[in-house]
């Protein structure tokens, strides 16, 4: 999964939520890497690849599973 899938499908789970918005910022991470705020919390997600371990993390992270 690209992280540019990653963010669209955070973004459809958020709208479902109802929780709120999912908030990426591109110039707060370090290099190519995003910032993402969802529900209060911020978890970074870097670019390229990413691995089914690291999506799971990346959500974890964000209270979503």
């Amino acid at each position: 999964m690209k992280r540019e899938q990653l963010i669209r499908e955070l973004r459809k789970i958020a709208k479902e939520a109802g929780k709120g918005d999912l908030e990426i910022f591109e110039d707060k991470g370090k290099g190519s890497h995003y910032r993402v705020k969802f529900d209060g919390k911020l978890t970074t997600i870097k670019s390229g690849e990413l691995t089914p371990g690291y999506v799971r993390l990346i959500k974890k992270q964000l209270g979503i599973i």
